[in-house]
């Protein structure tokens, strides 16, 4: 089942990460509750999770962003997609970024945006055939 994510179920989606990118879940403090908080108060943070029998073992993150142009319309950012190494390959995260364009539709985004770091053709094909293109615009990072 795919959904938004419950207040309650930080420490499923910090576990969740591990598979991503990080090497461990973060300590509980202080800083953590705070920015749990914010994002669960933001209105237009969206925290999308594939619930399977009780655990989340997908998720991506969708940020919409206010913006001036494109005749006052917002655009969606995608980022942190992922998926428990025990559970791919079977179309939840695909789920999880079809319900990010649902809410990118419903809050008449003209566009999505998603970054990877990833090299790998597999995972740049599987961006693509969820509708993503890598031709129309150029990403720069700066790591601070």
């Amino acid at each position: 089942m795919v959904r938004e994510i419950r207040k309650e179920e930080l420490a499923q989606l910090l576990e969740l990460y591990t598979h991503l990118h990080e090497s461990g879940v973060p300590d509980d403090s202080e800083h953590l509750r705070r920015t749990w908080e914010q994002i669960m108060n933001d209105e237009n943070h969206h925290v999308i999770v594939y619930e399977d029998k009780g655990r989340i073992v997908s998720s991506c993150i969708c940020v919409i962003i206010p913006n001036l142009t494109r005749n006052i319309r917002p655009y969606a950012f995608i980022e942190n997609v992922v998926t428990h190494s025990d559970y791919r390959g079977r179309g939840y995260a695909s789920a999880c970024l079809d319900r990010a364009r649902e809410i990118a539709v419903s809050e008449d985004c003209y566009k999505m945006m998603l970054l990877t770091g990833s090299k790998s053709e597999s995972t740049l094909d599987f961006y693509r055939k969820a509708g993503y293109n890598s031709s129309d615009k150029t990403a720069f990072i700066q790591w601070l």
